[in-house]
């Protein structure tokens, strides 16, 4: 229940943190795309913990291993099932909270839910099970591209009140990589670095914003009126762990702006129909309108800090609880390509419901 998503392509993500393995099975995935392990391996790196000093110092390899629906390496229209081994793992490292919940954690709400938990980094809410995500992403970013056209880029646009302006239209993926932080902005992206060190140092830890886009979306993707395209990607990126808001296009900065300030003027180019501002972020009655999509994803600060903190046990006695393990002072530079993989299983999935539904993409 409630691991797995998407429609006509369907991603079941499995794991703990601590588990041997964590994992995905891919169902749907069109037959004859050529993929392997290599073309997974790339998003698994930018997602994978301990890559640079401004995140958690856990060392996993986060090698992908492709155990079916891929022969002679192409798709072969059969689940395909892809597994990360688990080998940096601690365990030992939570035994002192057993019986504590950790504040801002899942540990309360999955016992009251199922009155058993994994404590052991926190199991199944951990942000490692977001390993299955990325790699069945790496598929669907695959077809996106070689189907559709579709890019799909994201990157840090705030940490703390530290806030980056990026030229959407013109950010590149070697842009976003050129450093730890993964803000396009060289100068900003210093001191987001800088504060998130001060935070790590002071046992502290700070959120912020992911900002995405997807570039190449024809008009026309996205169902009335449950499946609005924006729904469903608020839905996916939601889903992320630590992840408290979501805004498409201006999003709340709509609020202060009257209509005509706000709406997107129609226009005819080269026989198809553009808008000359993209104030709605590439959708509209939640159907791609052919723009630029546009959203981003704010990311509460890491639940685990080293202060003492006030908690209870699972009997309700009064506790404190001092935070330990290896933890990110900041999630966003690895939520990144979290991020991009979420908007990416939703696009792939409406893109093969669009062709299931009238024969072609538009």
């Amino acid at each position: 229940m409630g691991n797995t998503f998407g429609h006509m392509f369907r991603v079941t993500t499995w794991g703990e943190s601590h588990g041997d393995a964590v994992g995905v099975v891919i169902d749907g995935c069109p037959p004859g795309l050529a993929i392997t392990s290599d073309d997974i391996q790339p998003d698994l790196d930018r997602r994978k913990p301990g890559q640079s000093k401004i995140t958690t110092q856990r060392k996993e390899g986060d090698k992908a291993e492709i155990l079916s629906g891929v022969f002679q390496g192409r798709t072969l229209g059969t689940p395909i099932s892809i597994v990360v081994s688990n080998n940096d793992q601690r365990g030992k490292d939570y035994d002192y909270m057993q019986t504590k919940f950790r504040p801002s954690h899942a540990d309360f709400s999955y016992q009251a839910k199922y009155g058993i938990r994994n404590w052991k980094g926190g199991g199944r809410a951990s942000a490692r099970e977001t390993i299955g995500r990325v790699a069945a992403a790496a598929v669907a970013k695959k077809i996106l591209s070689e189907e559709y056209g579709i890019e799909i880029l994201a990157y840090v646009k705030q940490v703390w009140n530290i806030v980056a302006e990026i030229d959407l239209s013109s950010v590149s993926i070697d842009d976003v990589e050129s450093n730890i932080v993964r803000c396009p902005d060289q100068q900003i992206a210093l001191k987001m670095i800088d504060q998130i060190e001060k935070a790590r140092k002071s046992g502290d830890s700070l959120g912020g914003v992911v900002e995405a886009v997807a570039r190449g979306v024809p008009a026309g993707l996205g169902d009335p009126v449950f499946d609005k395209l924006e729904a469903d990607l608020a839905k996916g990126v939601l889903s992320l762990p630590a992840c408290k808001g979501f805004e498409s296009g201006l999003g709340f900065g709509a609020v202060a702006m009257t209509g005509s300030e706000h709406n997107d003027p129609f226009y005819m180019e080269d026989g198809r129909v553009r808008t000359r501002t993209n104030r709605s972020g590439g959708i509209q009655g939640g159907i791609s309108n052919g723009e630029d999509i546009v959203i981003r994803a704010a990311f509460k600060p890491t639940a685990t800090i080293l202060g003492n903190q006030e908690t209870v046990d699972e009997d309700g006695n009064a506790s404190t609880l001092e935070g330990r393990g290896r933890h990110d002072p900041c999630v966003l530079p690895r939520a990144v390509p979290m991020v991009e993989a979420m908007m990416a299983l939703v696009l792939v999935d409406h893109a093969i419901r669009q062709r299931g539904q009238t024969g072609s993409l538009v």
